[in-house]
């Protein structure tokens, strides 16, 4: 048997058992992660409030009394459900998109680029897809409550 064969390597670490409650609190995820894990969840906001979105098109285009009595449900509610809610789900629906589209060019990007697969790219375009998300989403937040 030759020298490096022979010689006898550390054993490495065996993690087996993953405790939920002790270890997932304290592991710290790269941004890179968080975008692939926030880019499902979009996704998933977006196919779940797919009805809302319809509802929302239809009753904008339809005609200028059914607009009038969109406009009614954002500003005064509908039934017990105020209209600050809507604007939340409005809002949801607004950062789903947001973030789903700039994580998906994101994604085109890296496919269609070998310069784009490294680790340094995919730790700065995460960053900079989650603050150009969170910063739209802020924006168009303002203008949907009125603030400017």
């Amino acid at each position: 048997m030759t020298e490096i064969a022979s010689t006898a390597r550390p054993k490495r670490p065996e993690f087996r058992n993953i405790n939920a409650l002790k270890d997932l609190p304290t592991y710290r995820m790269a941004p890179a992660a968080w975008v692939s894990i926030l880019h499902r969840i979009s996704g998933f906001i977006m196919f779940l409030l797919m009805p809302f979105i319809i509802w929302m098109f239809d009753t904008s285009v339809s005609s200028e009394i059914s607009f009038a009595k969109f406009k009614n449900v954002f500003n005064l509610g509908a039934g017990f459900v105020p209209g600050f809610f809507f604007k939340l789900v409005a809002l949801a629906l607004i950062w789903a998109y947001l973030h789903h589209f700039i994580a998906g060019l994101r994604h085109l990007w890296m496919d269609t680029s070998h310069d784009a697969v490294t680790k340094e790219f995919g730790a700065s375009s995460a960053k900079f897809t989650l603050a150009l998300s969170i910063g739209l989403t802020i924006v168009l937040a303002a203008k949907l409550f009125g603030l400017y």
